[in-house]
């Protein structure tokens, strides 16, 4: 039995300790149920609730969701087109989201797939100083698809 202000007050049966907690207006709670003799402790249960769910939720508005931001090659993407998705990719990667860089092949571009790892090479390389490559640049069907995450930040 544990006292409301964290003293121990000893073994004591479920009659008395309830007693305890009836006079000093606070509930018992079993902390340790399966321990032997049970762990009961007087509080008040409303209190603990309600400062353990502003704790979770002070928890989840610190935290940041990582998310996936796609950026749309083509085969035959020019120089600017092509630093404009790049500088757009470096935009997410400093709000620490990670890119997935695809390129679409269509008709006769399907011969040509070794220009579309090229390209992606070039983009990753580009990338390079403020992103790691999670998954290479891989062809499913007719589309090439490359996975960025950012660096940890020290």
């Amino acid at each position: 039995m544990i006292g409301p202000d964290g003293a121990q007050l000893g073994i004591m049966s479920a009659a008395d300790a309830q007693h305890i907690a009836d006079q000093k207006n606070l509930d018992l709670v079993k902390i340790a149920p399966q321990a032997t003799p049970p762990v009961c402790r007087i509080m008040d249960y409303g209190k603990y609730r309600f400062e353990q769910a502003k704790r979770e939720k002070e928890a989840r508005k610190n935290q940041h969701t990582v998310e996936v931001k796609e950026i749309k090659l083509s085969l035959n993407i020019d120089t600017h087109d092509f630093n404009t998705k790049l500088k757009n990719a470096l935009k997410f990667f400093a709000h620490g989201d990670k890119v997935k860089v695809s390129i679409r092949f269509r008709g006769r571009e399907m011969g040509h797939s070794e220009y579309g790892y090229d390209i992606m090479k070039k983009f990753a390389e580009a990338c390079a100083e403020v992103a790691n490559i999670e998954r290479p640049a891989k062809l499913e069907g007719r589309q090439m698809l490359m996975f960025l995450a950012p660096k940890p930040t020290k």
